[in-house]
């Protein structure tokens, strides 16, 4: 059976008693690093309808010398932000001082970063600094695919009478390398979505990306799972920027980007989808892990064909196509699928594994012939 949780205490993410609405764009640099840089790009992104404005004050590294953040010098640009452009403010909080230091002086919002999430001691932390507030609250998932490590950041802050709450995806780290600098890993935020219905979800594309490159790519998909919002990072320079300079985008390029996006209704005439749509979403992203996994396998084939052209053997091993066929037609039924159809999927593997081995060896072959030449 499903696990099913408990339902958390929660209320709509409001600023002065007006709820956020879908999309939610939270926007502003990686780093706050002068006064004149931060003012610079929240008055750019102020003027482009941006109305949450983002900064690191405080930056968890993971090599000491690294830069770390200004510190709580950085706090009173974040209130001239706020006075003078009229966006609401957000910085990311690891300890208790971070909490009370951002509620001295007027933050709007905080989120919990993906180091600190995976740290129960640390949560509970934040949660007690926090109790008695009506801050909004964000947490990002935690670096390593941790569902349940995830929700229980949840449920500590709710029980510490935090009620608005709201979750950042920002990709996992994981030990296979992939485009991304983070494996995005749709099925939990979307599997956190089904456990935790009434909880908003906000992408960070920055952090799944590492690349501004491919921000765009990521945020629509994000709200064609229908997640709630983006943060992305968004630097006056990101050439010069102190810290994470290729995932950073100008205003202006962010402007594009945001211009750009397809908001999907999320009901077909009267009728809401939302069942379906978490359904169909859900095969899209196995579908994209099976490409993947594909394209991985095939890789290895490559490598597979080099070493039996080194090696001088041949390409169709009989007995080893017998062991797969064998093994793959018992795990078939282990898992309950019609081992016939699962047979056919093989023999196309396997028949494309061939044809991958044997372009390689004639490869490897004209180009020694050629050497030899």
């Amino acid at each position: 059976m499903d696990k099913q949780d408990k339902q958390l205490d929660l209320k709509p993410i409001t600023f002065n008693g007006v709820e956020l609405r879908r999309p939610i764009i939270i926007a502003g640099p990686c780093s706050a690093e002068t006064e004149e840089q931060v003012m610079n790009t929240a008055t750019e992104l102020a003027a482009n309808g941006i109305k949450i404005f983002r900064a690191g004050i405080w930056k968890p590294r993971t090599r000491p010398g690294a830069f770390e953040g200004i510190g709580s010098e950085g706090l009173p640009w974040m209130q001239r932000v706020k006075r003078e452009t009229g966006m609401y403010t957000a910085v990311e909080v690891a300890t208790a001082h971070h909490v009370h230091e951002a509620i001295k002086y007027g933050i709007d919002m905080v989120w919990i970063g993906a180091r600190t999430t995976a740290n129960p001691f640390a949560v509970q932390e934040i949660a007690d600094a926090l109790r008695g507030t009506d801050m909004p609250v964000l947490i990002k998932n935690p670096v390593n695919p941790d569902l349940e490590l995830w929700i229980g950041a949840f449920e500590r802050l709710n029980r510490a009478g935090i009620r608005k709450l709201g979750a950042i995806h920002r990709g996992f780290s994981v030990y296979d390398k992939t485009r991304f600098r983070n494996d995005p890993q749709w099925l939990i935020p979307i599997e956190l979505h089904r456990r935790i219905p009434n909880l908003p979800i906000i992408c960070d594309p920055s952090h799944i990306t590492g690349n501004s490159d491919w921000i765009q790519e990521v945020s629509q998909e994000a709200l064609d799972l229908n997640f709630d919002g983006l943060i992305i990072e968004s630097h006056e320079c990101p050439a010069r920027a102190w810290s994470d300079a290729k995932q950073q985008v100008t205003p202006k390029h962010l402007k594009l980007i945001t211009d750009a996006l397809i908001i999907r209704e999320h009901t077909i005439g009267d009728k809401p989808r939302n069942e379906l749509d978490e359904m169909r979403s859900k095969i899209d992203v196995l579908d994209e892990q099976l490409l993947q996994l594909l394209s991985k396998r095939m890789s290895i084939s490559e490598s597979i064909g080099k070493y039996k052209f080194d090696n001088d053997i041949t390409i169709l091993q009989t007995r080893r196509y017998d062991e797969i066929m064998n093994d793959r037609r018992a795990k078939a039924e282990r898992f309950k699928l019609d081992p016939d159809f699962v047979i056919s999927i093989y023999e196309l593997i396997h028949e494309a594994s061939v044809s991958t081995q044997n372009k390689v060896m004639n490869e490897l072959a004209k180009a020694k012939q050629e050497d030899k030449q």
